[in-house]
């Protein structure tokens, strides 16, 4: 085991950070139903797509905090920044190895890599390091701007929820390898070494472990006479005609307008994200257990990360369905992918809508970080997922010194790609058509670490889990050259594998 002593500031409490490095065959499905079973247990990632995100996976439960803040209360951000300044880490050490213990000889081998291979304080580059992870609401961009309140608020769930965890467990998908991480605070009952012990054993259960794959689902057989939403057909289509007669008059050039999903559920939280991460996986997946309540993200949109005073953000806007190509009729689907993904690439409607969110949050990253710095760093590029093509960018920018993560987020919090342009009238217009408040539909998933690092999704392909229920909210970009029949289909392509999932796993 190796250890590196942090420090914090004067008004912050002192840490020092232990890690050890495991590599070992161990069932990621196993880990995450572990995890699941521990209180206020939190999951990043737990599948393969995390590989071309960020590369880690994150376990952890059992937090030593939990910061909330409620509608009705007062200066969320002033209180958020109180909270995330109680820990801080500020390394004044140098190390030259990492630690790794071989399962297969039982003995500890010290492995020396690159210095660009790995961060200052000894662990992977990228890699969170302990601290904060939960959610960030949408209705808290009513605390950034000034907006008539006329949704209902009928899941009566946080606006904010973050656990601090003192120790978890990260997996890099690229080297394959365990990291068991822990931090030792000032007054500790717990020894940072029985800390990093009770996580392995953790990884020895995983190992012992078997988590029977999920049944499948018919993707492209929902019915949906079965399921509930906050509007009808009628509703949306019309709702769409009159965002439509907005952009006409310049009021905006663009709308995300959704609808909401509820279906009745009687399975396990874990059982609907091993589906997802079997059938549906994606890069920004989530796990939130918030009690009284569970989240089952399986978001493919990075909001926000911040790393080395680099700030990114990945909008997605363009989507067309996609067909699995391995069953029986697969030479039919490739066929019919190919048409999906030519449309998609040649589609001036996708091209412009990206094109006004890549300037949105232009504009928006330019509010926090060094003049000259923000760019394009990535242009339009068509991704695959599972069940759908999406057209995406990253912007990216060097932030100003001193700027905060409440900065960041006051500047950028809602995402713009899932408001419209401009995004103040945006959200005026969703607020006056959309029927019940998104909750954590559309806000942030994610964790902001003690050393500074931020990772937070884009909460969409998100399933709220309350009061034995589903929801599930879907949308879509409505510009002025839209066709409102077009639009509601997307928002049923973008549902089918949130509600196969739910119909899978509830199926008795």
């Amino acid at each position: 085991m190796t250890t590196g002593t942090v420090v914090g500031t004067d008004k912050s409490i002192v840490c020092k950070l232990h890690y050890k490095k495991i590599c070992a065959p161990i069932n990621v499905p196993a880990l995450n139903e572990i995890f699941a079973g521990r209180k206020s247990a939190s999951i990043l990632g737990g599948n393969a797509a995390k590989a071309n995100a960020d590369g880690f996976s994150y376990w952890a439960a059992e937090p030593k905090e939990v910061f909330e803040f409620g509608a009705g209360q007062k200066e969320p951000f002033k209180k958020l920044q109180r909270a995330l300044d109680k820990y801080k880490l500020k390394q004044d050490f140098n190390l030259d190895s990492r630690l790794c213990g071989n399962d297969k000889s039982g003995e500890e081998e010290i492995l020396r890599f690159a210095q660009n291979d790995k961060g200052a304080n000894g662990l992977p580059k990228g890699i969170f390091c302990g601290g904060w992870v939960g959610f960030f609401s949408y209705e808290l961009g009513r605390y950034i701007e000034r907006l008539l309140k006329t949704t209902i608020n009928d899941l009566k769930m946080p606006l904010i929820r973050l656990c601090f965890y003192d120790r978890l467990i990260a997996y890099d998908h690229i080297d394959r390898s365990y990291w068991l991480i822990a931090l030792q605070l000032a007054n500790d009952i717990e020894k940072p070494e029985e800390k990093l012990a009770a996580l392995e054993r953790l990884l020895a259960k995983a190992q012992e472990t078997s988590i029977p794959p999920p049944a499948p689902a018919d993707l492209d057989n929902i019915d949906f006479s079965q399921i509930r939403c906050n509007m009808d057909k009628d509703y949306y289509l019309q709702t769409v005609e009159k965002i439509k007669r907005y952009i006409y008059d310049g009021d905006v050039y663009q709308i995300n307008f959704s609808q909401r999903f509820e279906c009745d559920y009687d399975a396990r939280p874990i059982d609907l994200f091993h589906w997802q991460n079997r059938y549906n996986p994606s890069g920004y997946a989530a796990y939130i257990d918030g009690g009284s309540f569970h989240i089952v993200s399986a978001s493919p949109e990075m909001f926000i990360t911040i790393a080395d005073g680099i700030i990114r953000t990945k909008p997605i806007k363009g989507t067309r369905p996609r067909i699995n190509e391995n069953r029986p009729a697969g030479s039919q689907a490739k066929q019919i992918n190919k048409k999906s993904f030519d449309e998609l690439v040649r589609s001036e409607k996708e091209q412009a809508e990206l094109n006004m969110i890549i300037d949105l949050e232009r504009n928006d990253i330019a509010k926090i970080c060094e003049p000259g710095t923000r760019k394009v760093v990535q242009p339009r590029t068509i991704e695959l997922y599972p069940t759908v093509f999406h057209a995406v960018a990253t912007i990216a920018g060097q932030l100003r010194n001193k700027i905060t993560f409440c900065d960041c987020l006051m500047a950028m919090f809602p995402g713009g790609s899932i408001t419209g342009a401009p995004k103040i009238r945006s959200m005026e217009i969703i607020d006056e058509t959309e029927p019940t408040e998104r909750g954590v539909y559309t806000g942030g998933i994610g964790f902001i670490g003690i050393d500074g690092s931020v990772c937070l999704n884009i909460a969409i392909r998100t399933i709220i889990i309350k009061d034995q229920k589903a929801f599930a909210q879907t949308g879509g970009g409505i510009v002025a050259d839209s066709n409102a029949e077009a639009e509601w289909e997307e928002t049923i392509t973008k549902a089918r594998a949130l509600l196969a999932g739910i119909n899978s796993v509830t199926r008795k």
